[in-house]
């Protein structure tokens, strides 16, 4: 997927019997999916037509039973980006991200981004190495603490394997992390803002 378009929606389970169907939207506003005008497929050779309905719920042109909804579920949806505003000079869409050259601390190669993806815990990005090996970072402020779209990069600070504690004896309370993980809100359509306390979240 080019950075051409960008990824606002995903359809789900069929509801009821006359072809609606269930929409996870991730613009700012969940109603303003169907406002950006026909919506493409992943593929791009698929134009979708929404009527945004309340509680989660729309229609799509010539759908019109359970079955042809049923085909759909999973489908992606994806806007031109000229559709969308363009970015303020600190800001970016988690589809700048993609062909980012991902650095350490230190300043040393770790990949680069070959996607990012969200499947209901918050953004993580897959980062490929020379070698062919695969990384998943999380997208947060502790794990990448620095966006530079201009520069072409970004820097990670990979998170230590996780190791459960016992649990505590005597009834006290287990060890709290000192920095809590704070996964980026979803939304597509709205820019995020660089820098490591930058918010990135826009109208989430």
């Amino acid at each position: 997927m080019g950075k051409d378009r960008i990824l606002v929606g995903e359809i789900g389970r069929p509801h009821g019997v006359r072809g609606l169907v269930r929409v996870q939207s991730f613009t700012a506003d969940p109603a303003a999916l169907a406002a950006y005008g026909p919506l493409s497929d992943e593929s791009g050779s698929r134009r979708l037509v929404l009527q945004w309905l309340p509680g989660g719920l729309a229609r799509i042109d010539g759908v019109t039973d359970r079955d042809a909804a049923a085909k759909l579920t999973g489908t992606r949806l994806y806007v031109p980006r000229g559709t969308l505003p363009e970015p303020e000079e600190d800001e970016f869409y988690l589809a700048d991200l993609v062909g980012l050259a991902v650095r350490d601390a230190q300043g040393g190669a770790l990949g680069v981004v070959r996607s990012v993806d969200d499947y209901g815990a918050g953004a993580f990005l897959t980062v490929v190495d020379e070698a062919g090996r695969e990384t998943l970072l999380p997208f947060t402020r502790a794990v990448v603490p620095v966006v530079d779209i201009a520069a072409g990069h970004l820097v990670a600070q990979p998170p230590e394997d996780v190791v459960v504690p016992p649990e505590a004896e005597g009834g006290q309370e287990p060890a709290v992390l000192a920095e809590p993980v704070r996964p980026l809100p979803r939304r597509q359509d709205d820019p995020k803002r660089t820098g490591p306390r930058g918010v990135r979240g826009g109208g989430a």
